[in-house]
């Protein structure tokens, strides 16, 4: 697995560097992107992002080391949150 930072693809097609355990919420703040929240306790799903096809909830999850040596993150399109 690969050490140091991970390369994070957005949905809107830019690229950010980011240690694996870094909050989500704070690897987002940093690309330009703002994750809606409402709870930051992980139970209102607010804050709900895709990462390679899997949902996590950004408020209480960091980025993870990865395999394939990127993530690819898809933000909600909800317009509503």
């Amino acid at each position: 697995m690969p050490t140091g930072p991970i390369p994070i693809h957005w949905s809107d097609g830019s690229s950010t560097l980011v240690q694996p355990g870094c909050p989500w919420l704070e690897a987002a703040r940093q690309a330009g992107f703002m994750i809606p929240t409402g709870c930051l306790g992980g139970s209102c799903g607010a804050c709900e992002i895709d990462v390679n096809g899997r949902t996590v909830r950004a408020c209480i999850a960091t980025v993870p080391s990865s395999r394939r040596g990127s993530l690819t993150v898809d933000l909600a399109a909800d317009p509503f949150w």
